[in-house]
């Protein structure tokens, strides 16, 4: 991990942050133009590409997910229901306060209306990995919602299947209909649509750096949750933090990916050197030690604050997808958090086990949308809408005002089709 001495923040973090190669970005625009013009076939095309197995059909049929039953154990069946029953909770407690709206303003009649959407598209990350818990993640707040259909799109294995356990999760979840792609392919045909797959109203899930741009690039015609693409950890840490604790934390992210962002803000050189140590000791023993390390090489650094303001401050503008607080009074420090995706306070709140079993929702933003938003949740599966009804006495009321605001933008028939109703 790199070292880095905190003086320019907004320098450093514009040097941390990932770039978009361009030639990853001709390879996803590449892509998206051949199944916009060919549709199915496209899609079987890359997915065979990279699988290395001969894709014939997209839908996963239901004598799949049958069969998946048989492929996975109790405990893996009963953690994906602890983890749809803890999530379920805690959107159902924000579903209920997203009650409909009336207001009444001088004889106009003012309505804000809680709509689901109609069709969604959850990406779920696969191929070599998977991420059944994923699942869970991003379909339970569309149930929640009140979602008519809900489509899950996951990249098949080298056996061109999709890994049981995420067919099962799919199964308990509700998802209503699975296909066999991923990769920037899957993203263009949630957007437009093919013969086999349908097009959906939004986008959503994490996912690699071909599924970030292609799903960046396409919302412009379809609605996208967010930027979700490789993890981001940051564990702000004082001279009180236990540097076992900070390392297997670090170790739980970069295991993800070698594009994941892991770092330490510190003030204390001493917990610097202990976590260097511990790492060096720990990584060669690891499982998944060849990701992890070449993660931790590549993006992985420790940040040197003098003081617990610039911490804050450098949190702040990092702001991390996960961002985990363990300092001397860690609530008091949560305070001057504004911008991270998940802050989770104290030792015993690691962000792995958000990432499953907390009841939190595992779909961040990364990339600085921290600033921004939070993670994915019931109200990404809805709109508020609005209706408005006047009346004629109601327009009489803003006649002399409309014509007046009407006329200094230049827009006189504006106020015309008010006074065709008042003859």
């Amino acid at each position: 991990m790199r070292i880095i001495d905190v003086q320019d923040i907004d320098s450093i973090i514009e040097s941390v942050r990932p770039k978009t190669n361009d030639d990853v970005r001709k390879k996803v625009l590449s892509i998206i133009s051949d199944v916009r013009k060919r549709k199915d076939r496209a899609v079987k095309e890359y997915e065979t590409k990279f699988s290395g197995k001969k894709i014939l059909s997209l839908k996963v049929t239901k004598q799949e997910i049958k069969s998946a039953y048989s492929k996975v154990g109790k405990d893996q069946i009963d953690g994906i229901k602890l983890a749809k029953m803890r999530l379920e909770k805690s959107e159902n407690a924000v579903r209920k306060k997203l009650q409909n709206i009336s207001i009444t303003i001088d004889g106009i009649i003012i309505k804000k209306v809680f709509l689901p959407i109609d069709i969604v598209g959850c990406y779920i990350p696969g191929g070599k990995a998977r991420y059944p818990s994923t699942i869970v993640m991003s379909v339970i707040p569309a149930k929640v919602a009140g979602v008519r259909k809900i489509v899950a799109v996951s990249p098949p294995n080298d056996k061109g299947e999709i890994d049981p356990l995420t067919l099962v999760a799919a199964d308990i979840c509700g998802v209503d209909e699975f296909y066999k792609t991923g990769g920037a392919q899957a993203i263009a045909a949630l957007a437009y649509g093919t013969k086999s797959i349908p097009q959906v109203d939004k986008i959503v899930g994490p996912g690699g750096a071909f599924v970030t741009l292609a799903k960046s690039l396409l919302s412009e015609i379809v609605s996208i949750d967010m930027i979700a693409g490789p993890t981001e950890l940051a564990i702000v840490a004082d001279a009180t933090a236990d540097a076992e604790l900070v390392v297997l934390d670090i170790i739980s992210q970069a295991e993800h990916s070698p594009d994941t962002i892991c770092c330490l803000i510190t003030n204390s050189q001493k917990l610097k050197n202990l976590v260097l140590k511990s790492l060096e000791q720990k990584i060669k023993t690891i499982r998944r030690a060849t990701i992890v390390k070449e993660s931790l090489q590549k993006n992985g650094f420790i940040a040197i604050c003098s003081t617990e303001q610039q911490m804050a401050d450098f949190a702040n503008r990092l702001a991390p997808e996960h961002l985990e607080i363990m300092t001397k009074n860690s609530q008091k420090f949560t305070k001057k958090i504004k911008s991270a995706g998940l802050t989770l306070i104290g030792k015993n709140t690691p962000s792995s086990a958000s990432d499953y079993l907390l009841g939190s929702n595992h779909i961040l933003p990364t990339n600085r949308f921290g600033r921004t938003r939070g993670s994915l949740g019931v109200l990404d599966y809805m709109k508020m809408q609005t209706q408005i009804e006047s009346s004629k006495i109601a327009l009489e009321k803003i006649s002399k005002y409309m014509k007046a605001l009407t006329d200094a933008e230049g827009l006189p028939n504006h106020y015309e089709a008010v006074r065709g109703r008042l003859l």
